[in-house]
């Protein structure tokens, strides 16, 4: 059974949001050690069109991620502190938002061209993130005690089941919210730069690639 205060400081907001800046700390150091890795690898370029189609495809998630997450923003943007959004997205799924970022990861690893940095992407995101929402559910249940359990129980954690829609018909935006969450997904796209100057500076002998990856 835990004490009291350590309810307290579970339930303190600054509890959250150091959580989250603890997460944005190691997702960023974890980015950049793979895109270090990138940067001495190489991945079959030239004829091979599997190179291509990877990057495509990885620009059609990254998309998909930066419309989903705005999408999310819309239902829980500046809510979570307090209530339970239990609609739309947050109906299927109790991370949706994150569900998307799993799905943007992917398409940042897949703008190096090599299918295993695609997952070693995304493996980085689904561990950091896990961490994070452990700590977030804490802080919920803790906050909302029986409707948050309640909720847990009937919505999974991140893969969404669709039979469990429910909407709303009107919803209250708070633009500031939207914008900061689509300026943030629009940051996903900063690897595309970033991966054709390290492939081009690969290509004129700046950078020595010591193995290649599929």
């Amino acid at each position: 059974m835990k004490h009291s205060g350590d309810q307290m400081h579970t339930a303190n907001p600054h509890h959250l949001r150091n959580v989250q800046l603890i997460r944005k700390g190691v997702l960023a150091a974890c980015i950049l050690g793979v895109c270090v890795l990138a940067a001495f690898s190489q991945t079959l370029r030239g004829g091979h069109s599997l190179h291509e189609t990877i990057e495509t495809v990885g620009l059609a998630m990254i998309g998909v991620c930066i419309v989903g997450r705005a999408w999310c923003s819309l239902y829980i943007g500046g809510r979570k502190k307090a209530e339970i959004v239990d609609r739309g997205p947050y109906s299927i799924s109790r991370n949706p938002l994150y569900v998307f970022s799993f799905i943007g990861a992917f398409g940042m690893g897949a703008q190096t061209g090599s299918i295993i940095l695609s997952f070693l992407f995304l493996l980085i995101a689904v561990v950091v993130f896990y961490a994070t929402v452990r700590r977030e559910e804490e802080w919920l249940g803790a906050v909302f005690g029986e409707p948050y359990a309640a909720y847990v129980a009937r919505t999974p954690r991140f893969w969404p089941d669709f039979s469990k829609w429910r909407d709303q018909e009107t919803l209250e935006v708070r633009p500031s919210f939207f914008l900061t969450t689509l300026r943030d997904g629009l940051a996903f796209l900063l690897v595309i730069p970033l991966f054709e100057a390290l492939e081009h500076a690969q290509d004129v002998g700046w950078v020595h690639a010591l193995f290649t990856l599929p």
